[in-house]
Order: structure tokens, then sequence, then C-alpha cells
């Protein structure tokens, strides 16, 4: 093997778990119509992938006590509502805007970093901000409302999204130092509880239909995002150990490809003018912030 090898399989590693996360809409969307919601679909795989982790950490001895680290039950709860957010949004609403409209998170980073890791943001992080802002207004004036507002329940779920996974991010660079396997134990069990937390609410609050009693035919779909989001997430993990951050980071960004090619060829979305527009200056913001003179201080 050549001295690229090592750099080649961890940009494909990447590229695989970009790749999932582009395309998981189709199978929760299956879900929907079949009558399982969006959360308890998030709920059943995050736990499938959760109980699967535990179990193998178990047996090898590898579990380790929480008790030393609180600091991963907030990592619990952002992942989680990261989960819900994204996950719900994506299977409701129109594919490439919930996409966009998440990809505010290197925006909101700016921030997060400032209020939880005391980074002082540069003018040129500034401009970032100020930039994406501006694109998430495009996105969001239409001709019926004066007002830059979510339209829609989508909307408000992928802004919360895109907002929680900056703190999740935050988080994981804050909690560096703790053991990769707690880490992955609270991000999937996050995504289990905060999914069962969400549902509930929403069953009491009459927002999340009880939907059709449980099928075989859901399991097939269940089994491939909870494999599909495993493997990924290892991917994400090789590959980010062996990258610097910014080049992950631009490498991620063909989740949105991967998304909007996707949900287009298969008629979830339609390709709007404002959209185009609005969304080309969150995706150049988020540009900037990996490749900008100064993505390695901020």
């Amino acid at each position: 093997m050549g001295p690229s090898s090592p750099k080649s399989l961890a940009v494909a590693g990447l590229l695989l778990n970009a790749f999932v996360w582009g395309v998981c809409w189709w199978p929760f969307k299956q879900l929907e119509a079949q009558g399982l919601h969006p959360l308890w679909a998030t709920a059943l795989v995050y736990a499938f992938v959760f109980v699967s982790i535990a179990l193998w950490l178990w047996r090898s001895g590898q579990l380790l006590s929480w008790r030393g680290h609180p600091g991963l039950w907030l990592l619990l709860l952002a992942s989680g509502l990261t989960n819900v957010g994204f996950n719900w949004a994506v299977t409701v609403g129109d594919v490439v805007r919930v996409v966009l409209l998440f990809y505010l998170m290197p925006a909101w980073s700016v921030l997060v970093a400032w209020w939880l890791l005391g980074e002082k943001p540069s003018q040129m992080a500034l401009l970032r901000l100020v930039m994406a802002i501006t694109g998430l207004f495009i996105v969001l004036k239409t001709p019926e409302t004066p007002w830059p507002m979510p339209e829609s329940l989508a909307d408000v779920l992928a802004l919360m999204g895109g907002l929680t996974f900056a703190i999740t991010n935050a988080l994981l660079l804050k909690l560096k130092d703790t053991p990769s396997s707690s880490r992955t134990l609270a991000m999937f069990g996050g995504g289990a509880v905060m999914a069962t937390l969400a549902a509930m609410a929403g069953l009491a609050t009459g927002v999340v239909a009880a939907g059709q009693a449980p099928t075989w035919a859901w399991l097939p779909l269940v089994a491939l995002l909870g494999i599909s989001f495993l493997f990924g997430n290892l991917a994400l993990q090789y590959g980010a150990a062996r990258l610097a951050a910014h080049t992950t980071a631009l490498v991620m960004l063909s989740e949105v490809l991967f998304a909007s090619v996707s949900s287009v060829l298969l008629g979830a979305s339609e390709w709007e003018s404002r959209t185009l527009l609005g969304g080309s200056l969150i995706l150049l913001a988020a540009l900037l912030s990996v490749v900008g003179p100064d993505h390695k201080t901020d």
C-alpha cells in the first residue's frame, strides 16, 4: 500500500458517514408511511444500537462508569435532541430545505464556543455568522410573510437540530479526555432516551399520533438504520482521528450533496430559487469555517 492509503481510507470513512446521514431520510419516510412516527423510529433504532454497544462493552469488560464524568449527561441530552430534530424534520419536511437549515451548525458553533468554551470569535468568524444568518433569512422569507420566520414544524426542528449539534460538538471537545466508549454510549443513549421522551410528550399533547400497531414489516428498515448509523459512527471516528479537523468538516459537507441529489431524484424535494440562494450563503459560511484563514484558531 502507498503512503496515501490511510488518508484515503479516512476520507472514505467520512464519506460513508455523510452518505448515511444524507440518505437516512428515505427509510424514515418509509417507516412513517407504514405507521411508525419518526420519533418512535428514532427511539427504536438508537435503542437497538445502544443495547448492542453496551452488551459488547460489558462482555469485553470495557463498560465504564459515568460517575466521574457528569458532562456526559449533557452530551446525552444535546446529541439526543439533535437526532430528534434532524430525523423528525427530514421525515415531515422538504429534505433539501431541512438539511440547509440544519447546516447553520457552523454559524451556531461560533456562539456556542464563545459561551461554552470561552473562545472569543475573530472578525472572520463573525463575518461567517452574518453570512449564514443572511442565508437563513433568505430561505425563510416567503412572499406571503412580512418577516423571515419558520413556516413549518420541520423548519423549527431543523434549526433546533443544528443548534444542538453545535452544542454536541463543543461538548465532545470539552469531554475529549473521557473514554471514547462512554461518549459513544452517551450519544446513542441520548437518541433513544430523548426520542422516547419527545414521543411521549407529543402523544400527551396531540402533536404525535398514536400510529399503527407494531408490525414485523418495520424490522428490516429499523435494522438497516441501526446498522447504518453504527457503521457510520465508527467510520466517522476512524476518519476524524486520522485527518485534520478542518478536513473532516470539509468532507462532511458532502452530506448536503447526498441529501439534495437523492431527495430531488426521488421526488422528496424541489429546487426553489430562494432556497438555492440562501442555501449557497449558508454553505459558503460553512465552507469558510473550514478553509478560511483562521480555521486553526477559532
